[in-house]
């Protein structure tokens, strides 16, 4: 074995000290097998190193009890069972057993914890237990929703109804590498086909739902045909914004929601040699920097004075522009298209831009047409309570459609984010079983600018004053966005433990 491929650490069979630990932690390997041990209590327990979401290193991760946290974008796993315990990661980790040898822990073989692929399918109890649950979406939540309620042992009936033509699809990646062709398509599921049919769960593709009726408990699909359910979640997700545009043809608008609009982009991408983006979002910007990677001439046209102000704040607004026209992006900010003739797009201020194709990030609209016909009560997005649950008996909401009331911010919030579709989508397939389980997560996105993560936790609609420690153009930081003293939200750059620590002092009501 070469230096390059040779594990990391001490091996493990021949022992190791717990002087030799670095803050209750120490990664090692068994003959090829990386291995990270963490102290926890008077115990030490052993697991796979390496984030079963993206690879992320739990070495520089969180401990928290008998879990550990991935520094990256904040999966959680039991220590004790490698159990995924907390989304964007759905992946059981190996864990390994330890023993001691006079004052030295030894590891030399993984414990019999099951890992496999498939969850695992057992009857629930009776008392609780509804015979047939439908899941409306295709998305983050729906796919969160029903990989948990298996994960739970329910035993009973699956449907998952989703209007896209392509299974659930790690999202996120659509506008980040796999946009920028660095990813291959075989990384895109968030579940390879067979899963769906090991574990029971009826996927239905292209298969819209036209109405839900809360009294006779069933959804109407488009074909005519009638579902029943004991338990619903509509977890409808979101819809791209799409501007009307004089002299634009349709086609020529791209947006970017599903795996067919990123290729779509990517294809209109092969013969283009200069875009527009209209929006300065981060979907847009995320766009911005996959096609700069696929050398494409990148011009982006918005209505504020500098991108992401809204979210982040001044500062890091301006790092976010100075970042992408290093990589040679060209701004054309506080304007607008206001029309369009074959390849040239006309600007509100008289100047106008040649460019070959058209994308367009600005913003997303809440899926809402089911709810407001099923008569849900509405609040700028589903009302639902803390346990996810929407003003109809037996009727969940998840995702970017649901309000809810949250307990960090002191205030009813809707929020457009992967991770907390997913985790609201596991938290609503406990509740459908009867678990009467809070929804109390801390917010959480990440955003991917060429080799720069911004790491985002809590909710901050706005703020007071802003702290930032370390440098923000050093690209090492911290930045808190408070309101009468009190930190609402987190942005980092490269601080991921203090984005966890954060995380976690905001779950404790720090």
């Amino acid at each position: 074995m070469s230096e390059k491929t040779k594990p990391a650490g001490p091996d493990l069979t021949q022992g190791v000290s717990l002087t030799d630990f670095s803050e209750g932690k120490l990664l090692g390997h068994v003959a090829d097998d990386e291995v990270l041990l963490v102290q926890v209590g008077a115990e030490v327990l052993a697991i796979d190193p390496h984030c079963s979401h993206y690879h992320g290193p739990l070495a520089d991760g969180l401990v928290v009890d008998d879990t550990i946290r991935c520094p990256w974008h904040h999966a959680c796993f039991s220590l004790r069972t490698g159990e995924a315990i907390r989304s964007p990661a759905f992946g059981r980790l190996a864990v390994w057993r330890t023993e001691r040898d006079g004052d030295k822990i030894v590891v030399r073989h993984r414990s019999e914890t099951p890992h496999t692929a498939a969850p695992r399918v057992a009857a629930a109890a009776e008392d609780v237990a509804p015979g047939r649950i439908v899941i409306v979406g295709g998305g983050a939540a729906g796919f969160a929703a029903a990989e948990m309620l298996r994960r739970e042992g329910y035993a009973g009936a699956v449907t998952m109804l989703s209007d896209d033509a392509a299974a659930p699809v790690d999202r996120p990646n659509l506008s980040k590498d796999y946009l920028a062709g660095q990813a291959p398509e075989d990384w895109m599921p968030l579940r390879p086909d067979d899963f769906y049919r090991e574990a029971g769960i009826d996927l239905r593709l292209g298969t819209p739902v036209v109405s839900v009726d809360p009294k006779g408990r069933s959804v109407q699909l488009a074909d005519g045909t009638a579902l029943p359910f004991d338990r619903l979640l509509l977890a409808t997700g979101a819809e791209p914004v799409r501007l009307q545009i004089p002299g634009a043809a349709p086609q020529r608008l791209h947006t970017l929601r599903t795996l067919a609009d990123s290729r779509a982009i990517i294809e209109a991408a092969t013969s283009a040699k200069r875009v527009l983006i209209i929006g300065a979002s981060f979907i847009g910007l995320e766009v911005a920097g996959a096609l700069r990677a696929r050398k494409l001439e990148v011009h982006v046209v918005a209505p504020e004075s500098r991108p992401m102000e809204r979210t982040l704040g001044a500062r890091m607004g301006d790092f976010v522009r100075a970042l992408h026209e290093e990589h040679g992006v060209v701004f054309h900010l506080q304007d607008t298209v206001t029309a369009m003739a074959d390849k040239r797009a006309a600007l509100k201020s008289g100047g106008t831009i040649e460019t070959d194709m058209v994308v367009l990030g600005v913003g997303v609209r809440p899926r809402l047409s089911l709810a407001e016909q099923a008569g849900l009560a509405i609040d700028r997005g589903v009302a639902v309570d803390v346990f996810l649950q929407t003003s109809a008996p037996d009727i969940f909401a998840a995702g970017d459609i649901a309000r809810w009331p949250d307990g960090h911010s002191g205030s009813n919030i809707r929020v457009e984010h992967w991770v907390v579709a997913q985790r609201q989508g596991q938290t609503a397939a406990r509740n459908m079983l009867g678990r009467h389980e809070r929804f109390d997560a801390v917010p959480f996105f990440w955003s991917q600018h060429y080799d720069v993560p911004i790491n985002y936790v809590g909710h901050a609609e706005k703020w007071d004053e802003i702290r930032v420690d370390g440098s923000i153009e050093n690209r090492d930081c911290l930045v808190e966005y408070r309101q009468n003293g009190r930190i609402l939200a987190l942005a980092s750059i490269y601080r991921d433990l203090a984005s966890l620590q954060g995380e976690l002092a905001m779950e404790r009501g720090g």
